[in-house]
This record gives C-alpha cells, structure tokens and sequence, in this order.
C-alpha cells in the first residue's frame, strides 16, 4: 500500500492533462494575443473569451444599496395625485407577496411622490427634481423603467443581481469579467471595489464581501476592495525595518515553497496564491499612484462637487473610478448604501441624492471629455424597487415606502448604449410593467454582450453543471437598448 507521502509525489493522469493542456493551448494563445498579454498579471487561468467585438472595454457599476425609489426619482405616476390615501386596488395588487413589515397593516394607502418631474434634454425624458445633475445629461443615458426580480429582501435581492442566484457561493459579476476577459493592467487588480459614505439613514443594510466574491472561480477573480482610511489595501505597506529588496527577496522565497508545494499537490489555488502576493506588491507601487489627485486640474476637481477631496464619499470614489479606468481596470463597482426608505422618506432621500447626482453626472462627462466614455460602460441602479403605498404613518409631507420587486429603474450610459432612450412601462401604479420586462438576467446577459462575451457561453464546471452567471432560464440582451 502507497503512503499518503508517496500519493502526493505521483503526478495524477488529471495533473498531467491539466499542465499539458495549459502549455499547449498557452502557447497557441499566446501566438495569437502576444505572450506579454497572456502573462501578465496573473493572467494564465483567465480564459480571454471574447465571442464578438465588444463595444465596450471596461465597465463602472454604480450600485445603489437599500432599493432607491422610482416613483420618486425615474417613473412619474402624476395620476396617483387623485389617488392620494386611497387603497391599492386589490386588483393592482393581483395577490403579489408582500414583506412581513406590511403584510400585517389594515390598509395600504396610495402614496403619491410629493416630487416635481419635468422633461429634460432633446429626448424629453421626465427625471425628479431630486437629480438636476443628472436630468442633465438624459441624452447620453437609457433609462430601464420595467427592471424586476424575485427576491423581495435586500440580502438575497443584491446576491441575486450581483451573482445571478440568491443563494450566496456564487461568482459576482465582476469576477466574472475577470475570470473571462482576464487583466489590462498588471499593476492593478482587473475588479475593484469602492464602498462609499452616505448621508441619508444611519442604519443602513450590512454589504458582505461575498457580493464581490469569486465563488469557485479561482479567488484572484474576487474584487478588491479598496479602503477609505489608513492603507487602501489592508497590511499593504511594508513594516518598519523591511524595505522593497527585502519584501521582494521574502515573496521570492515564499513563491519558491508555494511552486513545490503545487507540484506535490496540484491544487491551482496555488497558483492564485503566487498571483496575489505578487499583485499586492505592484500594488505597492500602483496604488499610491491611484489616490493621489494632486495632479487633477481644479476644473475636473469642481465637476465632481465639494466632497471629491473627502477618501469614501461617492464623489471621491467616482474620481477614482475614472483614474481606474484609464489604467486598465476592467471592472470597478461603487456601493453607495443608505436608500432603504421605509420611513421619512422625504427626510433621507434627498440627502442621498445629494451625495450621488452630481458625481455620477461628472463621471459620464468625465468619460465623455477624455473620449472614454465610447468604450466604458456606466450602469446606475440598485437591487429592487418600491412600493407606492406607504409603509407607516402618511401625510402629505412625508411617507415611506416597503420593498417591491416587481418593478424598478435602472440607467445605463456609454460603450454602444442608446442615449436619450427610456426602456420598458410599467402601470399607473407602478405596481406591474406593462410593456418590456427587463428582468435581472436580461440586464446581467446585456452588460456581458457589451464586453464582447455571450452570456450563454461563459461557464465554468461546477457539481456537474455548467454555471452561468445568467443562469439556466432564459435571458435576453436588450439589442433595442443598443445603438
């Protein structure tokens, strides 16, 4: 009988086939694409599938956690005026399930916005007086008024749109673009993660690091968060007493006993282990790079608003995102928590808008001066929408609203996206869409279909299935929303 020692030295038949596959299609790859690309940060397990031209290169993912209201912002419903402290027909209501934070009230009383929406731009797009910044620039966006999900609570709901399944385990999108697309930068990671300060409640709901995981794919594909206080990257800079020879001899060593350990074991964790550190010590270089505005002119400064220069606010994370972009980072996503208005809503949604509209408009302009914006994708949205009876106490000044799936907006803008256009309708109510639902598939299967990639085709082995990102039903690029 072998011993568990001689077990490990044997190459296994899976071993051999995995490194005699991974030499032969890396050469024949890197014939193809040029060997510095193929190698370069980390690259050897991306697999670089691109089955169309993409429109665009990189993508900005501006995600609005606690389910921003709709009918307050992006989908006028000027009737409901007449409706004001009426019932929701039950016929609107059509059986449609319910949280338990309401499910128990008497009644549900109409709650109309108390906001004014005017027509902007040369598209007319109706956009809430909360968002003047961004009413601004109409024509360069299409607006998804007819978004819906399933999930109905905000942990499996952002799950579900960020990773394709509620049921946390699974690759977020962003991991995703990495595992697919692989790195432009080797100096920087191809997904990073910003998460911003907010203005409006203070008890916000909790962001877990699995929303920008990589599931079983390879952890180098995992977002990297980038902190607001202290190091940007935790334990990035070196301690006292070891300078960059001295770090760069200790990772040579440690990379020497993680290669033996890998051909003992053949675990490719291995692999994305060497990755890593080697990332985090050119990140010891590129980072510093990455923060510092001081070269950013005052006019771009101002653009942004008064908190660009604050580390964490929205602002400052929307400059960083464009300095991201123009270094090659593939994929950035922007957390902006704070919107999950049960209550005073009048009271805390505008000091949420106030921290998002002026930035998120400055970054589309932004990308737009510096020709960027032609192949950089901006997506705005969160993971539901709301409900238009109120949740609590109505009055004619203030109300809340509960959480309703069936129907939410989106925007999205740049890299071959159709501006001025508003997508998709939902009723009177904004309680059901009557024309063009969107749901969180067809969105996810559109972003991969600007990069280049057929959502039906990226998969990866998995329990014995063939795991997408878009799932197993059905999902549908949104080719009207193209130009």
């Amino acid at each position: 009988m072998k011993t568990f020692e001689d077990y490990l030295t044997l190459e296994t038949r899976r071993q051999f086939f995995r490194k005699s596959a991974a030499g032969i299609g890396g050469a024949a790859l890197g014939s193809l694409l040029g060997q510095d690309k193929l190698t370069a940060a980390g690259n050897e397990d991306a697999a670089f599938i691109q089955h169309h031209n993409p429109r665009a290169k990189r993508a900005i993912y501006l995600f609005m956690s606690g389910a921003p209201s709709q009918i307050d912002l992006w989908d006028h419903k000027p009737k409901m005026k007449e409706w004001y402290d009426k019932d929701l027909p039950d016929e609107i209501r059509d059986g449609q399930r319910l949280t338990t934070m309401t499910s128990k009230q008497a009644r549900f009383p109409i709650a109309p916005s108390i906001y004014n929406f005017e027509p902007h731009g040369q598209c007319g797009t109706e956009v809430s007086e909360l968002l003047p910044h961004t009413a601004k620039m109409v024509d360069d966006i299409a607006v998804v008024r007819s978004m819906w999900t399933e999930a109905i609570n905000h942990d499996p709901a952002i799950t579900y749109i960020q990773t394709g399944n509620q049921i946390p385990g699974h690759p977020s999108l962003g991991a995703w673009l990495s595992y697919g697309l692989g790195s432009q930068n080797e100096n920087l990671p191809s997904f990073v993660v910003l998460n911003s300060t907010w203005s409006g409640r203070p008890d916000a709901q909790a962001l877990y690091q699995r929303l920008w995981g990589s599931g079983f794919l390879p952890s180098k594909h995992q977002g990297v968060a980038l902190r607001s206080q202290g190091d940007p990257v935790l334990y990035l800079s070196d301690p006292k007493g070891v300078n960059r020879d001295v770090r760069r001899t200790m990772l040579d060593g440690l990379n020497q006993m993680n290669e033996k350990h890998f051909e003992e074991v053949g675990d490719p964790e291995t692999h994305a282990r060497i990755a890593q550190y080697e990332m985090a010590f050119r990140m010891q270089a590129s980072v510093p790079d990455l923060t510092d505005l001081s070269d950013e002119p005052d006019h771009i400064l101002d653009m942004y608003g008064p908190d660009v220069k604050t580390p964490g606010t929205f602002a400052y994370n929307c400059l960083l995102a464009r300095r991201m972009a123009e270094r090659g980072v593939r994929f950035s996503q922007i957390f902006h928590r704070g919107w999950d208005q049960h209550g005073n809503l009048t009271g805390h949604l505008p000091l949420q808008c106030g921290d998002i509209d002026q930035p998120s408009w400055a970054l589309v302009q932004d990308l737009k001066m510096r020709g960027m914006l032609d192949d950089t994708l901006v997506v705005w949205g969160g993971e539901f929408g709301r409900t238009i009876y109120c949740q609590g106490r109505l009055s004619e000044t203030n109300y809340g609203r509960d959480h309703h799936p069936r129907c939410f907006s989106v925007w999205m803008a740049g890299a071959g996206v159709r501006g001025g256009t508003v997508y998709g309708e939902t009723d009177d109510f904004c309680y059901n869409i009557v024309d063009k639902p969107v749901h969180i598939r067809d969105l996810n299967a559109t972003l991969l279909h600007l990069l280049g990639i057929n959502h039906e085709r990226l998969s990866i082995k998995h329990q014995g299935l063939d795991v997408r990102l878009t799932g197993v039903e059905k999902a549908h690029v949104l080719h009207d929303l193209l130009s």
